[in-house]
């Protein structure tokens, strides 16, 4: 019988997740019950907001329990089936948790073409990151060509999309990343027009700079400071997009808000939070199109791959919030 560990929440985590924050077992793989499926699971999405799960409090999904396998998606390979719509040898994409092993009833979960795109890439542009990118910007922001589009995170898996499909669509772009090879790399192999490091120190000059107009979309994955820099910058009638607030996620002293928002009524502006599972039903529309584009090579997928296995989740995860990633990060098991 195979091994399956898993890493379980032992504590609520104050700040970034600690080692004891955690709980890591091993037990036999689960057998699939009738209407069930068991899968291997052999990647899995390390995403900000599973920060956010980790807390008691109310937020757009429950929290996960103490004593409960860590959630996270993942992708894996059906290894035995009793269910009549899944076969065992399919890929499929599902939220499976921080484990080797995961039955399920086929609830939530989707078969993949891996022979289409790598499996990480379902994980990334294809997967929640891409699909969260293409409603926020196009049902959200709702940018028109010759706009100025402006991204915070931009190296990270949500943003690096967003400004690809703004420059699609005929929008300047302009990304906030945390550091100079970021910036580089946003500039010179995804084709933004210009890139602000705001570990520099300089960042509502240099968004000032690089949007002299105004912003007319923005699109946060971050929150606080560079928030409250791009609400300085809005040209009349801006659109900024709640995507996400990483900055916030491990702040001691709890999240708060920006201080200037009042520029959202100076500049007849909006502010919107979304969740990419409010689009549910429209899945196909946001994967059919960003396959398009990258099959057409005008859309480009970035996954950070880290091997290591289960043992590898805890110290992987907090490479997000220390900004060690460029594009989607991913656990190989």
């Amino acid at each position: 019988m195979p091994v399956n560990a898993q890493y379980r929440l032992a504590a609520r985590p104050s700040g970034l997740p600690k080692d004891s924050d955690w709980h890591y077992t091993e037990e036999a793989a689960p057998t699939p019950g009738e209407g069930e499926f068991l899968v291997e699971v052999r990647y899995l999405s390390l995403d900000p907001a599973m920060r956010t799960w980790m807390n008691a409090g109310r937020s757009y999904v429950p929290p996960v329990e103490l004593g409960e396998v860590m959630r996270a998606a993942g992708i894996g390979r059906i290894l035995e089936s009793r269910h009549p719509a899944f076969k065992a040898g399919q890929d499929v994409f599902g939220t499976f948790g921080v484990q080797n092993y995961a039955v399920s009833d086929g609830a939530g979960v989707t078969v993949v073409d891996t022979a289409l795109a790598p499996a990480p890439t379902f994980l990334g542009t294809l997967g929640i990151s891409g699909i969260t990118a293409y409603f926020g910007l196009f049902d959200v922001g709702k940018p028109e060509p010759g706009q100025t589009v402006v991204v915070s995170a931009a190296a990270g898996s949500v943003g690096i999309v967003v400004g690809q499909l703004a420059k699609i669509h005929g929008c300047r772009v302009v990304g906030i990343a945390g550091g100079p090879e970021k910036c580089r790399l946003l500039v010179e192999e995804f084709g933004f027009d210009a890139a602000v490091d705001h570990r520099a120190g300089n960042l509502r000059a240099d968004l000032k700079a690089h949007a002299p107009d105004g912003i007319d979309v923005f699109f946060d994955n971050v929150g606080g400071e560079v928030l409250e820099a791009a609400l300085a910058r809005l040209a009349r009638g801006a659109r900024i997009v709640l995507s996400g607030a990483v900055s916030q996620y491990t702040s001691a002293e709890g999240p708060r808000g920006p201080a200037n928002y009042m520029q959202l009524l100076v500049r007849r502006a909006s502010m919107t939070g979304f969740v990419f599972s409010d689009y549910a039903d429209r899945y196909p529309e946001a994967v059919d199109a960003l396959a398009g584009w990258l099959r057409e090579g005008v859309l480009k997928s970035r996954e950070d791959v880290v091997a290591g296995g289960i043992a590898k989740f805890p110290e992987t995860l907090l490479k997000l919030f220390r900004g060690e990633n460029t594009g989607k990060l991913v656990l190989a098991l």
